[in-house]
């Protein structure tokens, strides 16, 4: 290249936001299935990660304030312990971003309560309370309630445009685009409409007792035990009743299955065969502690010492702070205009804001559903209801979602999506390209 020459346009990054709900001691289920890939993942190159730590959820379950306090600094330590470089991401606690809440109170202005009755959450409150015999809103809280408003005002707030979540956490971010788009249709197009990055391959681990590591069945490994209590405690786990010996099968064994999370290939391939050759089961678990020591006890020793200094902690959590309102500031002062919270000789945004409230009721939009086949499809629809595109069916909704996510990032993919699309007529797909463009400019704009 010559001096002259212009340099390569850089791929816009991916916005990332994952939050932590500091409620109890990390454990190694929470490590081996979220920590270690999370963080792994922040070295990936054009994506921007947003990790906070989401102490106003907490408040909805506990209401322990010292619990609060603990575990917010005990979750933090972890993961700045595990490895998490705050230069590398945006690592904030929620209650430091004042712009949260305030953009909670506009959020709700525009959700249909209807849409928040729905919720999993609340309908399974209703659900036991019925059940056992009580009025269906008994003990459920306004907190419970408005959950989904304050989640996608986290989501929102840094116009996030992935959010990695489980199966079970769909609803949230299919809740947080319907109440984004509808503020989008009363006010303008301002926010981005987020998309869940679904986590198939998470790892779940199982526990003391044999089922799922969880804090709910009290079976949990803290990941920084004391050396001394992480040896005993592995000693406690549940094993079956074979002999010295007699082989033993690695399915369903939640010592194998622990090993596995912190072995090489090669170390789980040999202790699959010492199952087979009949291994004691206390050398199994004296091999099992010595693979996770090695790889937590060089992480203990951070951990101790961050958890020994809690201001190291404190100040990290508030530089990564001032990165997030960074862009949460600027984004709620242009909210406030958009809602009419101005100065009273502010000039009115009357215009502006109705051409891009007309912008945003021209656009197209994706339905995404299930058949009766059990297949996943999805339709771009035109403002006006017609369907510019109908998509074949797919067999995971999430194959369906990322070809919608491939059209809305690049309106070009018509011809690469060919075979996964049931709409031939050249005229259709047209008009289709010219809608993934007008969608594309205005939200660029947004």
């Amino acid at each position: 290249m010559t001096a002259n020459a212009p340099s390569q346009a850089q791929p816009a990054k991916t916005r990332f936001l994952t939050g932590i709900t500091p409620s109890g001691t990390p454990h190694l289920g929470n490590y081996a299935g979220m920590m270690r890939p999370a963080i792994a993942a922040t070295h990936a190159q054009h994506v921007e990660n947003f990790y906070f730590l989401a102490d106003y959820h907490a408040l909805i379950k506990c209401h322990e304030p010292e619990r609060v306090h603990r575990s917010t600094l005990e979750i933090a330590a972890s993961w700045l312990a595990c490895g998490l470089d705050p230069e590398r991401v945006t690592f904030y606690r929620q209650s430091d971003i004042p712009e949260i809440p305030e953009l909670t109170w506009f959020l709700t202005c525009v959700t249909g309560k209807g849409l928040l009755n729905r919720a999993h959450a609340y309908k399974a409150a209703q659900d036991k309370n019925q059940e056992d015999g009580r009025d269906a809103d008994d003990g459920v809280s306004a907190g419970l309630f408005m959950y989904p408003v304050l989640m996608a005002a986290d989501i929102l707030a840094f116009n996030a445009h992935k959010v990695p979540v489980g199966r079970d956490q769909i609803q949230h971010i299919e809740m947080a685009r319907d109440i984004a788009a509808s503020f989008n249709h009363l006010y303008g197009a301002h926010f981005t409409l987020p998309e869940a990055a679904i986590e198939d391959g998470v790892a779940t681990l199982a526990g003391l007792d044999g089922r799922k590591m969880s804090k709910s069945y009290d079976n949990t490994i803290p990941l920084f035990a004391p050396r001394a209590q992480l040896q005993k405690l592995i000693n406690t786990l549940v094993t079956d009743s074979r002999a010295p010996g007699e082989p033993k099968q690695v399915e369903g064994s939640a010592l194998f299955q622990l090993y596995q999370a912190f072995a090489t290939p090669e170390e789980t391939a040999a202790m699959r065969s010492a199952y087979e050759g009949g291994i004691a089961w206390g050398e199994a678990k004296q091999m099992l502690f010595a693979c996770i020591d090695r790889e937590i006890a060089p992480m203990r020793a951070r951990y101790e010492e961050l958890m020994a200094h809690p201001a190291q902690v404190e100040a990290v959590l508030q530089a990564g702070a001032a990165r997030a309102r960074a862009l949460s500031r600027p984004l709620l002062e242009r909210l406030r205009a958009a809602v009419g919270l101005r100065a009273l000789d502010a000039r009115s945004q009357a215009p502006a804001q109705a051409a891009a409230k007309a912008a945003t009721q021209q656009l197209p939009s994706f339905k995404q559903y299930r058949e009766k086949d059990g297949r996943f499809y999805f339709k771009l629809v035109a403002h006006d209801g017609q369907v510019l595109l109908q998509s074949n069916g797919f067999d995971a909704p999430r194959e369906a979602g990322q070809a919608i996510a491939l059209l809305q990032k690049e309106p070009g993919a018509l011809q690469q999506l060919a075979q996964q699309l049931q709409t031939r007529d050249p005229a259709l797909l047209a008009q289709a390209a010219a809608a993934l463009q007008q969608w594309a400019t205005v939200q660029g704009a947004a």
